[in-house]
């Protein structure tokens, strides 16, 4: 890409990655801090927290194709900014709750927020503005949101201690509305001539084949892999004999693994097929998790640089992987298709791995390391020549 191009792209690029980087860790990764004090306060198991946040994942799936047309037709503007206000209303609600009826609608709005506002929308959002050169400004707004847990977990852990869990749900849905909000209304363009080419657009038919099977399967299980994770890192890793503050301290190393996988992604692996690097992305944890198992506790920190190294690769992959094999056109519909079992994946898997810790400890890992494999087995049979002419 040429150097104007890149400088074109990069006003957009830093406001779309500090508008993700607020959605995730305003949201998706907000049940890691929070599910065990809001279950206190309203009396009940943390697991009805996870559960609520897994209806809030499928929400957000069923909305993912109709989300990714809406933003084939209109662009990313007005889709992302009404994110911002969803997921304001859905925090605000959050932190007024005194009951489980009200802690489900939150988030169940929550659950439609993630779905208007997460990458898949914003990855759409790149692609309706730049077409087959969506690569690079795919991997540039990963790049800044590699830090949403760095940036969030420490953030939500420190309003939990000085201002209470409701007060910080307050503080996050604050943020979407004086930072998030002005940032997607002013910085994405609006797309000219949108609302003419919307009345006659038909909806198009795209066939799930082979290709787009072996894609929404490998992406299914690397990405429960991936909310198991953002759900119960620290859990597993003290279940692995990890103090505390080292499973604490593992946890922050994930952001900037994520970021650093995503500048050799961007720069070395960049030459290449994404297909490769999506490969290699599924073989990380499974190795991490070897290390741990071998290690102990102490190893802590070296499984967190794995899992969020391959983590960072497949949060590029699932963007630029379609992009690579289909082309731009309908591209966020498709990748609504695609992602939907993904994000199904994720709705189960904090709950599921919630209780399957409970007996399993850290053998757990073993599971996490089957679907990687998987993951990587699908894509196996997805041949470079085979892509390449789909």
């Amino acid at each position: 890409m040429a150097p104007e191009q890149s400088a074109r792209q990069f006003p957009i690029i830093l406001a779309l990655g500090t508008t993700q980087t607020l959605a995730w860790a305003s949201s998706y990764y907000l049940p890691a801090i929070l599910a065990d004090p809001i279950g206190h306060d309203l009396g009940v198991s943390s697991n009805w927290i996870f559960a609520a946040f897994s209806a809030s994942l499928v929400i957000s799936a069923l909305l993912g194709p109709r989300v990714g047309r809406q933003i084939d037709l209109f662009g990313g503007r007005p889709v992302l900014s009404a994110s911002n206000v969803t997921l304001a209303a859905g925090l605000a609600l959050l932190g007024a709750t005194y009951s489980i009826p009200v802690l489900i609608v939150a988030w169940l709005l929550l659950g439609v927020g993630m779905g208007f506002g997460l990458y898949d929308a914003a990855f759409a959002a790149l692609g309706r503005i730049y077409g087959d050169n969506a690569r690079r400004s795919i991997t540039g707004i990963t790049l800044l949101a590699g830090f949403a847990s760095t940036v969030g977990w420490p953030l939500t852990a420190w309003g939990l201690e000085t201002i209470g869990w409701r007060n910080t749900c307050f503080a996050w849905a604050a943020a979407h509305i004086l930072i998030g909000l002005p940032i997607n209304l002013l910085m994405l363009p609006a797309v000219k001539g949108a609302k003419a080419a919307a009345a006659t657009a038909i909806k198009p038919h795209i066939p799930i084949d082979r290709t787009m099977v072996l894609l929404a399967f490998a992406f299914a299980a690397a990405w429960s892999v991936t909310g198991a994770m953002a759900a119960h890192l620290p859990r597993i890793l003290q279940a692995a004999g990890a103090t505390t503050l080292q499973a604490v301290t593992a946890g922050a190393l994930i952001g900037p693994a994520q970021v650093l996988a995503r500048i050799v992604e961007a720069s070395f692996l960049s030459r290449y097929h994404p297909l490769v690097s999506t490969r290699l992305a599924c073989l990380t944890h499974p190795i991490g998790a070897v290390i741990l198992a071998l290690a102990g506790g102490g190893a802590a920190g070296v499984f967190a640089i794995f899992h969020g190294a391959g983590n960072g690769i497949l949060t590029i992959a699932r963007g630029t992987l379609p992009l690579a094999i289909f082309g731009p056109q309908n591209y966020g519909y498709r990748l609504g298709i695609i992602g939907a079992p993904a994000r199904m994946a994720q709705a189960i898997a904090p709950l599921a791995f919630g209780l399957l810790i409970d007996t399993m400890g850290s053998r757990i890992l073993i599971v996490s390391s089957a679907l990687s494999l998987s993951a990587l087995l699908a894509l196996l049979v997805l041949r470079k020549h085979s892509a390449a002419a789909a």
